[in-house]
């Protein structure tokens, strides 16, 4: 690992050298890859540096401790205690940040909720993942753009697309991709009986147009009017677009915007996000044949978590972790279980790094 560390710091020096040369800082495309190149390296190369240090303070803090005595082994023993507490340290801290980063960390993130079993109590669910998702926006000083929604007749979505913008978004969100379950006694009900729905979240990192390659013949683009709950018309002129991807068969549909141009443009950024999320399924899939879709059948029995209204629960099975504290994590206050998630999944990181 310190073989590989002395190269990573030859390498932040060189980069320092070619951020500051002036015929680099003209070329942009070229600084913006180097300056993220010195954001990744740089806390890698302070952490090595004080692991150095620390290294060297304790060799000569036993080498010197040999031949002391009173006040001054004293002395010299709380060193040493100090740097062999402050070198696993380190050495942690360096093995999380030599892990493979997840090539969608720098991107945005598009979220698209939908009902699913249920019917009208599903669409009602998936306002309140919508809403969930808001509030944890906002704790986490992420930017919200809705893209799309079709309203149901209730007030709920059966379908909510939305955009975030931040740092983390993608590490934490990504966990989020899959089917919900929801067991409440729905308002729908009349004899109070708990009910059991589902809504399924996919996340896609933001596709930018060099990132996925679409060929305008393969595209057919419809126009028509916007509608709302119960299929009423909202709008009186043909601004909703639906775009269908006729290789794939993936269809994107918008209708929020007053202009078609803003339907269009939106449709086809969900369009680009979600082609490329694809790939990359393929790609991993073709790695790893255990892998399965985010969405599975969006039925009861699949599911990644659990809302139990009644027991004010959350139970997330991928972990085991179960919280008591429903009513804050519909607020947005998302924070126990992401952490957990994360947690996880760099545990199994450094599993594999380790082994």
């Amino acid at each position: 690992m310190l073989d590989r560390l002395a190269s990573l710091e030859k390498e932040f020096i060189e980069v320092d050298a070619m951020l500051a040369d002036p015929s680099v800082f003209s070329d942009q495309q070229k600084y913006v890859a180097l300056s993220r190149r010195r954001k990744e390296l740089e806390p890698i190369v302070d952490r090595y540096l004080k692991l150095l240090a620390a290294r060297e303070d304790l060799g000569v803090a036993k080498e010197m401790f040999q031949d002391s005595s009173g006040e001054d082994r004293e002395m010299l023993r709380s060193e040493i205690d100090d740097a062999e507490t402050r070198i696993p340290v380190l050495e942690a801290e360096i093995k999380v940040l030599l892990l493979p980063k997840d090539p969608n960390d720098e991107r945005n993130v598009i979220v698209e909720v939908r009902g699913a079993e249920g019917g009208e109590e599903a669409n009602l669910f998936a306002r309140d993942l919508f809403e969930m998702y808001q509030g944890f926006a906002a704790r986490q000083g992420w930017k919200l753009e809705v893209l799309g929604s079709s309203p149901s007749d209730l007030g709920g979505y059966s379908e909510i697309s939305f955009l975030l913008k931040g740092e983390g978004a993608w590490s934490r969100m990504k966990h989020e991709a899959g089917p919900h379950r929801v067991q409440r006694v729905p308002v729908t009900e009349s004899q109070g009986r708990i009910h059991t729905s589902s809504a399924t979240v996919t996340v896609s990192p933001e596709a930018e147009e060099v990132d996925v390659e679409i060929d305008l013949n393969d595209l057919q683009i419809d126009y028509y009017r916007s509608s709302g709950p119960g299929g009423q018309s909202v709008n009186t002129t043909d601004s909703a677009v639906r775009i269908t991807h006729k290789p794939t068969g993936v269809t994107v549909s918008m209708q929020d915007e007053k202009s078609q141009i803003q339907n269009r443009a939106k449709a086809m950024l969900v369009l680009r996000s979600r082609m490329l999320k694809a790939e990359q399924d393929r790609v991993a899939a073709e790695q790893s044949d255990a892998r399965k879709s985010q969405i599975g059948g969006g039925g009861r029995s699949e599911k990644i978590r659990t809302y139990n209204f009644k027991e004010n629960r959350v139970s997330d099975h991928r972990i085991g972790l179960t919280v008591y504290n429903l009513d804050k994590v519909l607020a947005g206050e998302l924070d126990e279980v992401s952490d957990a998630l994360v947690h996880d999944e760099r545990a199994h990181q450094l599993a594999d790094f380790s082994g």
